[in-house]
């Protein structure tokens, strides 16, 4: 079972284990019993872990810093495997314990993963959370083709449980064939949208600052609450990400989420979490190297945005 095989060797930028004084943790969610196309997401954890390495000796080219000395990996979390409500039940006591010791980046699994983990950081913060969500998907709907939660399901979940701020729910990327009441669900309730299609063409800051601005002026107008990043790598175009369940031609570039990424780092981010990776299907590792560079590129904005740190 995947969930159980971790491998001291195999440690996200080659850091050390998690342990009490990191100030940073990364862990796998090997789970991908929730895959409507095509599984093997399960396998995105050490994939993500094995394509970190060639980012371990070095700072990042813009924020000047590195997580290591600052990171550790909490291996792959045991859960079973056939059950979502099963895998749920299990992984909320592991990220409450997680996610009160460090700031935690999950790396997926299926997205279905997101909804327990919102629960958990909802229930220690008392609050609901903002979230920036890039996705080729909505993952509105009602339900998981007759099943009742999935993970396409579980940003309809999450709003039904007040787990999020509506206003504060922040899309980029969306692009599939949906009903319209999905397809607007987030926008009937507040939240903004930012379609892959009005994205085309632009990549740099000064290209990309009406998003930027948008989701900035969104978070002030609501007292900047606690911000969650939900990165299914399917936002990505299948030319740089061709390693997922469920592929969408029309979709972003690295260059746009790198942006992204880089110019939101003084936001006040909680957690993130890096999903749908299945590199079974992947080329020369384009999903995976891209996966791990937006965990590490996510884990250097933190460092820089740190009080009295220079980014």
């Amino acid at each position: 079972m995947s969930s159980f095989a971790f491998l001291s060797d195999h440690r996200f930028l080659k850091a050390p284990p998690a342990a009490e004084g990191l100030p940073y943790a990364v862990a796998g969610i090997a789970w991908d019993g929730s895959t409507t196309n095509r599984p093997g997401a399960r396998f995105g954890p050490r994939a993500i872990r094995e394509a970190s390495h060639m980012l371990c000796d070095g700072t990042h080219p813009l924020f000047d810093c590195s997580p290591l000395g600052h990171l550790g990996d909490a291996g792959d979390l045991a859960l079973p495997n056939t059950s979502l409500a099963a895998m749920r039940g299990a992984l909320q006591p592991l990220a409450a314990a997680l996610i009160r010791r460090h700031h935690m980046a999950w790396l997926g699994g299926d997205h279905s993963i997101t909804l327990p983990l919102l629960r958990e950081y909802r229930a220690w913060l008392g609050r609901p959370l903002a979230v920036i969500h890039f996705d080729a998907h909505c993952d509105t709907w009602t339900d998981h083709f007759g099943e009742p939660s999935g993970h396409g399901t579980w940003v309809h979940e999450a709003f039904e449980e007040g787990l999020v701020l509506a206003p504060c729910f922040l899309q980029i990327g969306i692009r599939s064939a949906a009903e319209r009441a999905a397809r607007d669900y987030v926008r009937e309730r507040g939240g903004l949208v930012f379609e892959a299609r009005e994205l085309r063409g632009r990549e740099n800051a000064a290209q990309l600052a009406p998003v930027l601005d948008a989701i900035r002026a969104r978070l002030a107008e609501h007292d900047r609450p606690p911000l969650y990043l939900s990165l299914d790598i399917d936002c990505l175009d299948p030319a740089f990400a061709p390693g997922t369940g469920t592929p969408e031609p029309g979709g972003l570039s690295t260059n746009q989420v790198l942006t992204l990424l880089e110019e939101t780092a003084g936001l006040p981010f909680v957690g993130m979490d890096c999903v749908e990776v299945a590199p079974a299907y992947d080329h020369a590792e384009l999903t995976s190297n891209a996966a791990a560079n937006f965990v590490w590129t996510y884990l250097c904005a933190r460092l820089a945005a740190q009080p009295g740190r220079a980014a």
